[in-house]
Parts: C-alpha cells; sequence; structure tokens
C-alpha cells in the first residue's frame, strides 16, 4: 500500500518562504561586501564546478547542513558559530529557502536566502569565479 504524503514540497516551500528573510540578487551583491555577511553556497560541488561560485562564498553541500551547523557535532565547522548573517544561496531560490528555515530553527540568525539562487546572481552581474575540484594524488 503506497504510503500518503502529508505535506508536499510546495507545503514546505510556502511555510519555509513566510519564516524567512529573501533577499534579491541585487542585495545579496551588496550584502556579499560586508564582513558581516557569509554567503553560504548549498549547491552540490558538481553545480559549483559547471556553473563557478560566488567568490568568498562558504561552500556548504545541503546534506551536510544540519551536521555543520550544530557545535555540538562532531562535523561543526566553527564559521556557522560566528556572529554573521548567512545569507544561504542554490542554483534557483528553492533549496536555499528550506536550508535556511532549517538552519534558523535549529537557532542559527539572522539568516536569509537569495531569491532565484545563483541564476538571479549571475543575471543580475554579480561576480562569478571558477571553480575546480582538489585534484587527488
Amino acid at each position: 500500500m503506497p504510503q500518503t504524503i502529508h505535506r508536499g514540497i510546495k507545503s514546505l516551500l510556502d511555510e519555509a518562504n513566510a519564516e524567512i528573510e529573501t533577499v534579491s540578487a541585487t542585495e545579496a551583491i551588496k550584502a556579499a561586501q560586508d564582513p558581516g555577511v557569509v554567503i553560504v553556497d548549498i549547491r552540490d560541488p558538481r553545480e559549483i564546478e559547471r556553473e563557478g561560485r560566488i567568490p568568498g562564498a562558504f561552500a556548504c553541500t545541503r546534506g551536510m547542513l544540519e551536521f555543520w551547523i550544530d557545535p555540538h557535532s562532531p562535523y561543526a565547522k566553527p564559521i556557522f558559530q560566528e556572529d554573521k548573517k548567512f545569507i544561504f544561496h542554490c542554483a534557483g531560490g528553492l533549496r536555499s529557502a528550506l536550508a535556511a528555515k532549517t538552519a534558523q530553527d535549529m537557532g542559527l540568525k539572522p539568516v536569509a536566502h537569495m531569491g532565484g539562487g545563483f541564476a538571479a546572481w549571475r543575471d543580475a552581474g554579480g561576480p562569478i569565479e571558477k571553480w575546480e575540484p582538489k585534484k587527488k594524488t
């Protein structure tokens, strides 16, 4: 018997967008100049390699987000313990809305997500740098 899905992705996205701050790509481009702001790229490394990345962005794949934010996790990243504003982005703005809500629910603040994601950043003329994975030796 198939399992019934009680809450679909639209419901989750609507809830996230109602509870978190959304910044435009133009606002994020300006905010990225502020040393008190961290741009968090939650895309998969293959996406970053293919499309490029925002200079200075902190890469945190969506799958590790909760583990890297929680200071009690063995995988905790010190950057998430800093007193900064975290602006999450993905490719198009859907995963980052969910990630920002999760981060906020975990107590990380202030957080926001960039509406339209990396595509909006690129289209707004934001700087992009090529990224290549470290070569295995």
